[in-house]
């Protein structure tokens, strides 16, 4: 049984991508002269979170290294949810429709689709009918780039890892549910593989040099959902959770 959504309707998607084959299970040939580039993973398909229900949308097992106003930050935010039930006055920026941002995005309890075309991956989200464009067109990120909730991506593969680089976010989401603070200063690096056919792993590194002693990792683990579809998915101002 799907999740209950705040008022969705059935979406079909008949985006024209160029489809990516799957790595073939034949062994390439190992004589250098006849070596030629490996094809792009294929990542594409409908994926879900795996551990949701058992981590309840947390990033870090245990608790990051914080700068000290981090760390008082994320104890006030803790201490705030659980006094404060309500979703009309909750302090989480998703009660009110502000989009959760990269990471949070790879974490909230609804599908998203990888699609794979020559020059970028798009991944679409379910959750609030959000886009991400990760460029592989060899493009840097632009010196002066406007804060954003998703931030700007770019990416490359390694072998069957696609690589992505993320900056450029404002500072007005949460890492993760619980409300781990991050600045304008995060940088996201993801490598995301396919570990088999029905698993996609995204580890996740995070960099905010205002926020943490240094620099730290999460894996999260995606199953494959393959008979369903991205539906629509409406966040209104004021809307609420019932």
């Amino acid at each position: 049984m799907r999740i209950l959504r705040i008022g969705f309707v059935r979406a079909g998607m008949g985006l024209a991508f160029s489809p990516v084959p799957f790595a073939q299970t034949a062994q390439a040939p190992t004589s250098a002269k006849t070596h030629a580039a490996s094809p792009a993973p294929d990542l594409s398909g409908v994926w879900y979170i795996r551990e949701y229900a058992t981590r309840s949308g947390s990033l870090s097992k245990e608790g990051p290294p914080f700068q000290p106003w981090a760390e008082t930050e994320y104890k006030a935010r803790e201490r705030a949810k659980s006094t404060n039930t309500d979703p009309e006055t909750s302090p989480d920026p998703t009660a009110r429709c502000i989009p959760p941002g990269v990471p949070r995005i790879l974490m909230q309890p609804y599908p998203f689709e990888i699609l794979q075309a020559r020059d970028r991956v798009v991944i679409i989200f379910e959750y609030q009918s959000l886009v991400r464009h990760i460029f592989l067109d060899g493009r840097k990120h632009p010196k002066d780039l406007d804060p954003t909730y998703m931030g700007h991506s770019i990416g490359h593969y390694e072998g069957d890892t696609l690589v992505v680089d993320t900056l450029g976010f404002n500072d007005k989401t949460w890492l993760d549910s619980r409300g781990l603070p991050h600045t304008d200063a995060l940088h996201v690096v993801e490598r995301i593989r396919r570990v088999d056919h029905d698993t996609l792993q995204d580890e996740i590194t995070i960099e905010d040099s205002k926020a943490y002693t240094r620099a730290w990792t999460a894996q999260k683990f995606y199953i494959l959902k393959p008979d369903w579809e991205i539906q629509e998915y409406v966040c209104a101002e004021n809307n609420t959770y019932h």
